[in-house]
């Protein structure tokens, strides 16, 4: 087991170090002069020359990279060229929204999916299950962003329940707060949970049908508890890879979700950031998130690992 983790976490570093040098290379190779863009157009030599020495980017590009990745280390992320803030700073502020966004999306999709895919799979082949699989084949259908609009129509406007856009602060009131998220997160959600359910119905279906479980039933026991005490543990390495997997769409869905809902999260902060060439911004809150895509990726890694001993093995 000690070197299984060990492998992956080569694995992780190595895809960190590898994702970090594209990012910078693929931002800095946009074109164009950044000292220039962000003085605009009346902006004189000397002034430009002036912004591309203070932050540097007047210095050959390995160097600039070896000074942007060991600041994220230390924990500097840099700062904005427009307003000289921290991006650190300017992370945190939205990650109040983007976090409780995602993670109560992600809990919802497992809510719905869990329960759903287990009763689809043990009702197979009978109308209540083919029911769940048509409602889930519809989920999937629709867009998260049109899922937002639809909810935002019935909850906000016609029964005037929720609000349909904007954001109330959690210091100003937590449960103004709540009640901006609850359409957002619904929407997440019910496309998630609609994903998800198709999996681990699928992932139940494969189990129920093992040697193991049939034995399990033929000695006593019931349909479900056969599952729960025999075939839990192998139906869940599929959903642990699906979830793990699910995590980078999330992250597109909150991009979308912030949009509609007019929700001044991290995702909207970096689409704002990109049309300003805020450099500096966008590769560190970019790099931010893949570091936590990946280190979830390296989380399922390792539960696989728990999971399941062939994985250590390396069969």
């Amino acid at each position: 087991m000690a070197f299984y983790i060990f492998r992956r976490l080569a694995f992780f570093l190595g895809a960190l170090f590898t994702a970090s040098v594209l990012i910078f290379l693929m931002i800095r190779g946009a074109g164009g002069n950044v000292a220039a863009i962000v003085l605009g157009r009346d902006a004189s030599a000397d002034a430009i020359e002036a912004l591309s020495r203070e932050y540097g980017l007047d210095r050959p590009l390995a160097v600039q990279y070896f000074d942007w990745i060991t600041g994220m280390l230390q924990g500097d992320l840099g700062r904005s060229f427009r307003t000289n803030e921290s991006v650190a700073d300017l992370v945190v502020s939205r990650l109040s929204i983007s976090v409780p966004l995602a993670l109560g999306g992600l809990l919802l999709g497992l809510m719905i999916a869990i329960p759903a895919g287990i009763y689809a799979a043990r009702n197979a082949g009978r109308p209540s299950g083919a029911a769940v699989g048509l409602f889930s084949q519809i989920g999937i259908a629709v867009p998260v962003f049109w899922a937002g609009i639809l909810l935002s129509l019935l909850f906000g406007v016609k029964l005037g329940w929720l609000p349909t856009g904007g954001w109330t602060s959690w210091s100003q009131s937590t449960t103004g707060a709540l009640r901006s998220l609850v359409l957002p997160v619904l929407s997440l959600g019910l496309i998630l949970g609609a994903v998800m359910t198709r999996y681990v119905r699928s992932a139940v279906l494969d189990v129920m049908n093992q040697d193991y479980v049939r034995t399990a039933r033929a000695s006593g026991m019931t349909r479900t508890e056969a599952l729960l005490k025999v075939g839990l543990r192998n139906a869940s390495l599929p959903i642990v890879t699906v979830v793990g997997l699910q995590m980078a769409e999330l992250i597109g869905g909150t991009v979308i979700i912030e949009t509609v809902f007019s929700l001044p999260g991290l995702s909207r902060m970096i689409l704002a950031n990109v049309a300003a060439r805020e450099v500096i911004v966008v590769q560190s809150t970019v790099m931010l998130i893949i570091v936590f895509v990946i280190f979830v990726n390296l989380v399922v890694d390792l539960l696989y690992g728990i999971l399941d001993p062939r994985t250590r093995s390396g069969r």
